[in-house]
């Protein structure tokens, strides 16, 4: 079996965003790995792991040279709980100085329970209705109680936190995005948000195909803004 590596598989690295910490200018790190297969997935050349972009210690370097001039680190990916090492590189990251933040599908619930403590702020994807409806856009059976179990991690812990839903014709009816909303609204998530699909870099060329201009209705936008103390759409 080989070795596992010592620190993160970085990806890809953002120097600067405005967009990936709520208030807050951030680098973002991008970490290899993912075990959900999402057909509009943007960054499907994160979904295996192999040969890193950059090592650690130039990421480390980065961020001393950014000390000052950023305030956060958001780790990304991917899916940035599928690497291991990703516990120490957020302390690391954290004695530096900076806020730390992460973007998960949350299908590693108990990693990212032990995450929780170091983290100031989580966005996570809750795809679906907590169904068959999930498996069918990650491509792996139950997934969807990972998402629940990460969620539910997220509201016990207290922190914050978005959830935000990507909104696709073919794989979300309206009737699934108000049960989502309805949902999320019941279980106490205060911060959602639904994201537009983005063709760019989706890998499965069908989702491009001839997408409809009236979705989501403006009706089903004003009865989820409705529920949320807090609900952008973007």
């Amino acid at each position: 079996m080989p070795r596992k590596p010592d620190t993160p598989l970085v990806g890809g690295l953002v120097p600067f965003s405005t967009i990936d910490y709520p208030g807050q200018l951030a680098a973002v790190i991008f970490l290899q790995g993912c075990p959900w297969r999402c057909g509009y997935c943007h960054n499907p050349h994160l979904q295996s792991r192999g040969q890193p972009q950059y090592n650690w210690k130039q990421i480390i370097r980065f961020l001393h040279s950014r000390l000052g001039m950023l305030d956060a680190v958001v780790f990304s990916g991917g899916e940035p709980t599928a690497d291991h090492c990703l516990l120490e590189a957020v302390k690391s990251v954290k004695k530096m100085g900076f806020l730390a933040g992460i973007h998960t599908a949350g299908a590693y619930p108990e990693r990212l329970e032990k995450l929780l403590p170091y983290l100031d702020w989580v966005g996570l994807d809750i795809k679906a209705p907590f169904n068959s409806t999930y498996d069918r856009i990650t491509t792996v059976a139950q997934s969807h109680r990972n998402a629940l179990a990460s969620l539910q991690r997220l509201l016990e812990q207290g922190g914050e936190f978005e959830v935000r839903t990507t909104l696709h014709p073919r794989l979300l009816s309206e009737t699934d995005v108000l049960s989502i909303a309805t949902t999320l609204a019941s279980m106490g998530v205060k911060h959602y948000a639904l994201q537009k699909f983005q063709p760019r870099d989706c890998i499965n060329e069908q989702l491009n195909l001839n997408l409809p201009t009236c979705y989501p209705d403006e009706n089903l936008l004003f009865q989820i803004k409705a529920l949320f103390p807090d609900f952008t759409y973007r």
